[in-house]
């Protein structure tokens, strides 16, 4: 069980490389607009690559019975159905830089939580800075 877990974990990481770096090298198809519909959907993609890239750590190592997040006083848990509802729901509430509070990674949750909000600030910064570099490349 613990090998699965871990290749999981590792084809996640790679899963997120690989999406980040694919963002940083698309260019949107030339044309009037700087910024395709095809840049802001890889854009998307990129999002819930990493959203379901983080979830799939925290689930493993909630797996592993190292516990990442509490929901109130209790950590998370209950049916797996549950426990990965709850995940995805704070993946996706952290990389979005939402916190409601509701809940709260512990231990080593909390530093991997700030490095996914971390990708949650530069996902966009990277997405405009592709778009600017692209736009003025075309202009000289």
């Amino acid at each position: 069980m613990n090998w699965i877990v871990s290749i999981i974990l590792i084809m996640a990481t790679i899963g997120t490389i690989v999406s980040i770096l694919m963002l940083l090298r698309y260019r949107p198809i030339r044309g009037r607009h700087s910024v395709s519909l095809r840049h802001f959907t890889l854009l998307l993609l990129v999002y819930i690559t990493v959203i379901l890239s983080f979830s799939i750590l925290y689930l493993g190592l909630e797996l592993l019975g190292i516990h990442v997040l509490k929901e109130g006083n209790a950590c998370v848990g209950g049916s797996v159905s549950h426990l990965i509802e709850d995940i995805v729901y704070f993946s996706a509430v952290t990389l979005l830089s939402v916190g409601y509070g509701d809940l709260v990674p512990v231990g080593i949750g909390r530093f991997i939580a700030i490095v996914q909000a971390l990708f949650g600030y530069l996902l966009p910064a990277a997405f405009v800075v592709t778009s600017v570099l692209h736009v003025t490349k075309r202009e000289e």
